[in-house]
């Protein structure tokens, strides 16, 4: 079980890099006025850096099967997955908001970078998250090593 967690990380881990590209490329902090971003930097870097700094925790904990590395990485997963819910529900009344992003009685509309994240996207690295705490929570705390 602990590999299929280390695999399932690294998925969500990638898809979340997938999301955190688009936003920078979207992100402008010169042109951010109205249509600031509803995702604060410091949470998306927080989230990004426990993400991937968790997943080489739980590579150490595979390698050494050292017991308080396990735990580690199942407290940086409770961080890191009350800040994904924390943006994904800002996220979410930005998708709402700016349903349909384009053009508007002759004037250009600018929307937040977020805006610009695919679905699909978002759905797959939910899920992977979901699993990812799931199969570690499990491991952990719910089988002998």
């Amino acid at each position: 079980m602990s590999t299929v967690a280390l695999v399932t990380w690294m998925a969500t881990v990638l898809v979340g890099l997938v999301l955190l590209i688009i936003w920078l490329m979207e992100y402008d902090r010169d042109f951010q006025t109205g249509t600031a971003t509803r995702l604060p930097v410091p949470v998306i870097s927080t989230h990004a850096l426990l993400g991937v700094g968790g997943l080489l925790v739980w590579a150490f904990y595979l390698v050494t099967d050292e017991e308080r590395l396990a735990q580690v990485s199942v407290i940086d997963l409770g961080v890191v997955a009350t800040l994904g819910l924390i943006m994904a529900v800002r996220w979410l009344s930005v998708y709402r908001q700016y349903s349909k992003p384009g053009l508007m009685q002759t004037r250009l509309v600018s929307v937040p970078p977020e805006r610009h994240f695919p679905r699909p996207v978002i759905l797959i690295h939910g899920l992977l998250a979901f699993a990812t705490i799931g199969i570690v929570v499990f491991t952990v705390f719910f089988t002998e090593s």
